[in-house]
This record gives structure tokens, C-alpha cells and sequence, in this order.
């Protein structure tokens, strides 16, 4: 039989089971796992120096040598791979799909528990019950969450993996682990003839008592539990496209080592002219249109530098973005997504720039409709695209990420103070902030209301609920 794999990984944890399967692995004639290959504190198996050939310095050098090494072996080899190994070889897995992908698992309160007795008693394998040891463990509800969300986080890792490149892997319970059958198809997935007979069972369960056996704060366990959300139903539902950094958008100072990630739709020019002020300078005297490249080389010729971006309250911002880029027909504004407002989505707008007879009744009804319209745009419902000047603030400062975090985030509200305290930390003082802009034809305490800020609250859930968000006044 032939699959087309090179090689083959075991994807697990501690106390799932993992040993038990390398076992059963080792003993089809044609294939061979050599343990926890990737190990940062040993290699393969404790008290071991090297791996087929390969020391531990070598592999820790390049794991690339040690995974060669395994696909050089005669038979069909492998590995057990855990979340806190090598963190390199989890891309070069997912990467290459000669390389077969076995995923085990287990219900996570029980490998916690079973962790938490094998590290009280020393005891991590079992051949003879007689030398059984047992202990009774205090759950932690902290370290609990700790272990789980690493499982999680791994496990979401392997999943986005295998999806954008298009494969899949072998999936095993830890429960599956007693059932010859499963194991036979397993081999069979690996490209293996032959078929076991029976499992090999020298390895033994260490802790086959309930849990309310092992746990001596068991009541108190069950309600820590009961408090995890096990399917995410309290997530909020996210569909807007992934974003990059956006970094032709950010702002220098013209000499300070100080640096502005812009949030679009913020107080973009207010802190590009603080920005000019803070160095005595004119406000197109301002650094920005950078490239990757050149931004690399203005901050390795500004030592010590800073970076920040500023939130704004999603009703002010979308009121910003609604005014400046929609209802008005100058630079900057979005004439064909006016049109297809107008008439797709029904946005009560003029035809043109508002004239004298659009009233601040009107411009309440038309900015309510516009979040109305934000709420399905944001939830992938329409064909507009996810603007920029009104995607949510969380999303853009993932974007942001992907390049480098900003050092400090600011909120407009507190704005003085925040940059009051900024200023000093490169040795400037700060100037005053200057007013901002006022939104034509109408501000946005004009037309507030408890509807506006329940709409807004319905578009930017995500940003309302991340960053704590309150009513707008």
C-alpha cells in the first residue's frame, strides 16, 4: 500500500494517551515512532543525547536535519509532537503534505487531573499495577484555564493549518485508543498491509477511578466548570475580511522619534498637526507615505522611539466617516458607494452635497440609516466592501500587528493627558492639542440620541465589548 507520506506526526499532549499509541505504532513491521523527537529538554526520550545520528545540538540548530533523519529511516517514522515543542517543526508539518498528520485528543479535565497526579507521584508510565501510586489532587481553576485555552489555541492552530493548505489528518480520542480496529485503520491511513491482531497492553491506565475519586475540592471543580462557555456562544460573531498594517497611512513627527498608527476616521489631522507642533515645524512637514523598507530604516535611524494609535467612540467615528466620506460629494468622499447607498440600501441622502433644506431631522434619520447599513456591511451581508474609515477599530489593530503593535493606545476622550504624558517619554515637551474639526452640516450631539447609540452599539459590538465602550454621552 502507498500513500505518498514521507513521514508521519503525532499531534498531542501530555496524558493523552500518546505513549500508549507509539506502542501500538511500533508494532506494525512497517512503521517507527521515535518519541518526543522535538522535546526542547531532551530528545526523543529522557537521559537521550541523540536521534538517529542527529544530537540534540544539531537538531536544536536545524530541525530540519533531525526531520531528513526520520525520513531516511527504512520504515514509515514519526514522532510525538506537543504545543510546547519546537515551535518551528509545527510549520515545516503543515507545511509539507508528505507529511501525514495524526491528531489525539482527550476530554481536557481528565489529562489536567491526570497531569496534575503524574506530577505529584513522579509516576508519567505504568507497566505493573502493582506499582500503582495514587494521589489526590486540588483543581485550580486558574491553572485549569490556563491549560485549556493552551489546548484550544494549538488545536486552532492544526485546524487553520491543514485548512488553507488544503489537507486533513487522522483523528484519534483518547477513548479510541482500545479499539484494534481503529488502530488497524490508522496504519492503513499510513500506507501499512499489515494489521494487529491484538493492541500491545504492556502500558497500563494509571488512574482509572472517577474523577470525583482523584479531586478533593471535586464540588468546587464543577462549578468553576460550569462557568466555561463550551462552544464560544459568547463570542461575538466576526466577518469582516483580515486586514494588513496599512502602513502608508502612518505619521512622523518631523524629527521626534515618535510615530502615529492612524485608526481611520479618527483625529487623523488633530494629531498630525500636534505631531508638526511638537517639533516646531509646519504641518506638511509631517513623515508619512512609508513602505515597509523605508519604515524599518526610520526607526532603526530613531533609537528609542514610540509608537501609538488613538480610539475613538464607534457612534463619533461613524458619524466622522458618514459625514466625510458619504453624505458630502468633495475629495475624499465615495461617490459611486453614495450612489449604490442611495439606491441600493435606500439611505435618505440628497442626490448632491446637502443643501439649506437638509435639517438636522434629516441628518438624524440618514446617520441612523447609515448604521443600519454599517450592521449588515460589518457582518459580510452585503456586496459593499469593509471600508476602512468605518471597519471596526479591533480589526485594524490586529492589522496593525502583523507588522508591530503600537506602543501606547490612546482614547480621543483622554486625549490631552495621554499625549501630555507621551511628550516626555522622548524627551519633548508636549504642545497643546488644538481643536478638532467640526463635522459639517451637523455635529453629532446635534442628532444623539438613545436610537443612534443603540445602532451603533448594534454595528460595533465587537468594539464596544473589547475596549469597554460605554454611551457615547
Amino acid at each position: 500500500m502507498g500513500t505518498g507520506f514521507d513521514y508521519f506526526v503525532v499531534f498531542a499532549e501530555m496524558r493523552t494517551g500518546s505513549n500508549f499509541l507509539e506502542t501500538n505504532l511500533n508494532a506494525f513491521p512497517g512503521l517507527a515512532c521515535y518519541g518526543e523527537a522535538f522535546n526542547p529538554h531532551f530528545i526523543g526520550y529522557p537521559e537521550q543525547d541523540s536521534l538517529l545520528g542527529v544530537s540534540r545540538a544539531a537538531r536544536d540548530t536545524d530541525p530540519v536535519a533531525l526531520i531528513d533523519a526520520i525520513k531516511a529511516d527504512d520504515a514509515l517514522a514519526g514522532f510525538r509532537f506537543f504545543h510546547d515543542h519546537d515551535p518551528r517543526v509545527v510549520d515545516i508539518c503543515l507545511n509539507d503534505a508528505r507529511c501525514a498528520k495524526i491528531v489525539l485528543t482527550r476530554n481536557p479535565v481528565e489529562s489536567y487531573v491526570s497531569w496534575k497526579i503524574a506530577s505529584t507521584t513522579g509516576q508519567w508510565k505504568l507497566t505493573n499495577v502493582t506499582h500503582a501510586k495514587s494521589a489526590e489532587i486540588v483543581f485550580d481553576a486558574t491553572e485549569f484555564n490556563q491549560h485549556l485555552e493552551g489546548l484550544r489555541s494549538f488545536q486552532r492552530k492544526l485546524l487553520r493549518g491543514l485548512q488553507i493548505t488544503g489537507q486533513t489528518a487522522f483523528y484519534l480520542a483518547y477513548e479510541d485508543l482500545q479499539d484494534v480496529e481503529l488502530i488497524n485503520g490508522l496504519a492503513r491511513y499510513l500506507g501499512q498491509a499489515d494489521q494487529l491482531d491484538a493492541l500491545k497492553k504492556a502500558l497500563k491506565k494509571q488512574n482509572p477511578s472517577p474523577l470525583r475519586d482523584k479531586v478533593s475540592n471535586y464540588d468546587e471543580m464543577v462549578q468553576a466548570l460550569s462557568g466555561i462557555d463550551h462552544f464560544d456562544l459568547g463570542r461575538t460573531p466576526n466577518f469582516e475580511p483580515r486586514r494588513g498594517p496599512n502602513i502608508p497611512t502612518y505619521i512622523a513627527a518631523p524629527q521626534a522619534p515618535l510615530l502615529y498608527l492612524p485608526v481611520r476616521a479618527g483625529p487623523e489631522a488633530q494629531i498630525r498637526r500636534w505631531l508638526a507642533d511638537l517639533d516646531g515645524a509646519p504641518a506638511d512637514a509631517v513623515l508619512s507615505s512609508f513602505t515597509q523598507k523605508t519604515l524599518r530604516q526610520w526607526k532603526r535611524q530613531h533609537p528609542g522611539h514610540r509608537s501609538f494609535t488613538v480610539l475613538r467612540h464607534p457612534a463619533a467615528r461613524a458619524h466622522v466617516a458618514f459625514c466625510n466620506h458619504v453624505l458630502g460629494t468633495g475629495p475624499g468622499t465615495f461617490p459611486a458607494l453614495r450612489r449604490t447607498l442611495r439606491k441600493q440600501f435606500g439611505l435618505p441622502i440628497p442626490e448632491e452635497a446637502p443643501g439649506a433644506d437638509y435639517s438636522v431631522a434629516d441628518h438624524r434619520v440618514a446617520f441612523l440609516a447609515f448604521l443600519q447599513f454599517l450592521k449588515a456591511n460589518l457582518n459580510g451581508q452585503t456586496s459593499v466592501r469593509v471600508d476602512p474609515v468605518w471597519a471596526s477599530q479591533s480589526h485594524l489593530i490586529q492589522g496593525m500587528a502583523k507588522f508591530a503593535l503600537p506602543d501606547l493606545v490612546l482614547r480621543e476622550d483622554d486625549l490631552d493627558e495621554g499625549l501630555a504624558w507621551l511628550a516626555p517619554q522622548i524627551g519633548r515637551a508636549a504642545p497643546p492639542l488644538r481643536k478638532p474639526r467640526l463635522t459639517k452640516p451637523y455635529s453629532l450631539s446635534e442628532i444623539y440620541n438613545d436610537e443612534i447609540e443603540a445602532a451603533a452599539r448594534d454595528a460595533y459590538q465587537k468594539d464596544y465589548m473589547l475596549f469597554g465602550f460605554g454611551p457615547w454621552r
